[in-house]
């Protein structure tokens, strides 16, 4: 019986490989979006000149947009593979980010939501370029129904901004409560 149960403990830790081809699905997302990138910098390199400033502005937040969702992934894919996985040996290399390694779930939580966070700011700064003010008649939309998607856009990010802040606070409860537990066991 105890053989059996070995097996199975050795079964369930190795299962943890089943895990890395995500990690390699998200290096080929990373890529994909390289190739929208630049496709989109070529497209902005070409129309600059004539572009408006507003449309200039947009395109240029759509790269910072992209290359947000791109940290990200790599944030997930470094984090996620040495907590789940296997720790990468980096052998020591100088540009080795100081995060990695560093980086628990809880961490990893956080920093998923800040910057989904960032990016539907990213998105409502998009939108509220696409407004225009008329000193007459008040603020003029390109689409007729841009006050209500506006609207979902300022309440999803602030939906994402509370949960952010209720997941932070949740960790910090969650991690008192431990260091509550230790200084107990302490004395």
């Amino acid at each position: 019986m105890k053989s059996l149960e070995k097996l199975l403990e050795v079964l369930m830790f190795n299962s943890r490989w089943l895990l890395a081809p995500f990690y390699l699905g998200l290096v080929a997302a990373i890529a994909m979006l390289l190739v929208k990138f630049g496709e989109e910098f070529f497209h902005i390199v070409s129309h600059a000149l004539a572009m408006s400033e507003s449309d200039l502005i947009l395109a240029i937040l759509t790269l910072v947009d992209m290359s947000l969702v791109a940290s990200l992934l790599l944030i997930i894919i470094f984090s996620g593979y040495e907590n789940f996985v296997s720790k990468i040996d980096t052998g020591g290399h100088e540009d080795r980010p100081e995060w990695m390694g560093k980086v628990d779930f809880s961490g990893l939580k956080i920093k998923v939501i800040a910057s989904i966070v960032a990016i539907s700011a990213i998105e409502l700064l998009k939108a509220f370029v696409h407004m225009s003010f008329d000193s007459g008649v008040g603020v003029q939309w390109q689409n007729t129904n841009a006050d209500k998607i506006l609207a979902w856009k300022v309440g999803i990010h602030f939906t994402l901004v509370i949960s952010g802040v209720l997941f932070a606070l949740m960790d910090r409860i969650a991690e008192g409560g431990h260091n509550h537990g230790s200084e107990k066991e302490k004395h």
